[in-house]
């Protein structure tokens, strides 16, 4: 057996910290600071444009809906390399690994954000308290978990640095039981993202209330965009810092992605024909277009990932990963935002400082991941540039 952690041995990647980008990503950071400071002190509605018709925005919609699915770039790598056993991706899982615990401790900002008594949150966790039959409850709790879970499975590459060798090891003997929570915690609250949809009932238009089929919907789209994520990371890694491209494990990842987009595609279309809705995609209204633009997001990749060959042009790699990411954003969107039927009367667009601590959030995300990779051991150790695959 190829012991592919030693061959590519993570290390830190040194240069600069200071930079005019880390400077820009600070600013928009500092500004969202600024406003989460005001909506603390004087509340959701000196801030945001939520309603009694739209109590959710762009907070949740997009920074922890589709932000934590966008973030299971770690998920997908556990699953594929210890769940199914797929060493040579080991490369590739501590990268994935910060970017999911970054983006999920940040969706944990974002729901704090926008719980109206934030100071109450700690009724979750308190078994008195507790709402065993909530949905709501469920994905707090998992969430919750997942983010303690992934910095401890991520704490062995900084451990060392802080002095805490000792800790080190005992964490290391006991990671098993963390990589397993690891994989249990996210397939249950990314399939109950979904099923919060079904508790709406007939207010979601019929092309995303599938019922008992959105949980599935939803964690496949999850592990979709996780491994999206994962490719988006690496090509925009090598471009950035002036990486070999990891071409060649990227194709081999792109196959694995493949079979499961179809059979999402085989779900989500087969879902539509079987109770009846598929004609609801041919109506002229804003739905149809919007279900046609996430449909096509999932098809393209199909397409461009079909031939063995195109899986190793990084071009098309990185194309079929932003339209992937894409379609999942939309889906999420349409079913929480324009599928949801609020009744007349009721708008919504997310408001300047809605919008300023959404783009801060991001910016502090690939601040910190910027910074992190510089000093800790994340990414492979550089080796010559990937052979045409």
């Amino acid at each position: 057996m190829v012991d592919h952690t030693a061959a590519h041995a993570p290390a830190p990647l040194g240069g600069k910290l200071v930079t005019p980008f880390t400077l820009l990503l600070a600013a928009l950071s500092l500004a969202a600071g600024v406003v989460a400071l005001i909506r603390f002190v004087f509340g959701l509605g000196a801030v945001t444009n939520l309603s009694d018709g739209y109590p959710w925005g762009i907070w949740i919609v997009y920074d922890v809906v589709i932000g934590s699915a966008l973030a299971c770039g770690g998920y997908a790598m556990a699953l594929l390399v210890y769940i199914f056993n797929k060493g040579e991706y080991h490369p590739l899982v501590r990268p994935a690994l910060l970017a999911s615990l970054l983006g999920y401790t940040l969706a944990g900002v974002s729901v704090m954000m926008d719980m109206g008594r934030y100071w109450n949150s700690w009724h979750i966790f308190w078994p008195a308290y507790a709402q065993v039959n909530s949905v709501l409850f469920e994905v707090a709790t998992c969430i919750t978990l997942y983010i303690f879970v992934m910095w401890i499975e991520f704490s062995p590459v900084f451990l060392d640095k802080i002095g805490l060798g000792g800790v080190k090891k005992i964490v290391t003997k006991l990671m098993f039981l963390f990589i397993g929570l690891g994989v249990l915690l996210p397939s249950m609250h990314q399939s109950s993202l979904g099923t919060m949809l079904v508790l709406f009932g007939s207010q979601i238009d019929p092309l995303w209330q599938s019922g008992f089929m959105m949980p599935v919907e939803y964690l496949l789209t999850a592990i979709l965009m996780g491994f999206a994520a994962v490719v988006f990371e690496a090509t925009l890694v090598s471009v950035g810092f002036k990486r070999p491209m990891e071409t060649c494990l990227l194709a081999k990842l792109a196959k694995f992605l493949w079979g499961l987009l179809l059979v999402y595609l085989v779900v989500r279309i087969g879902g539509l024909v079987m109770r009846g809705a598929i004609g609801h995609a041919f109506r002229f209204s804003l739905e149809a277009f919007w279900f046609w633009a996430e449909m096509i997001s999932f098809i393209v990749p199909l397409t461009m990932l079909a031939k063995p060959a195109s899986r190793g042009n990084p071009g098309k790699l990185f194309g079929a990963a932003v339209l992937l990411m894409l379609g999942g954003f939309l889906l999420r969107v349409n079913g929480f935002l324009i599928g949801f039927d609020k009744g007349e009367g009721w708008h919504y667009f997310p408001s300047l400082p809605e919008l300023t601590i959404t783009v801060g959030l991001i910016a502090f995300e690939i601040l910190a991941y910027t910074v992190l990779v510089k000093i800790l051991p994340v990414l492979p150790t550089l080796k010559p540039a990937d052979k045409p695959c």
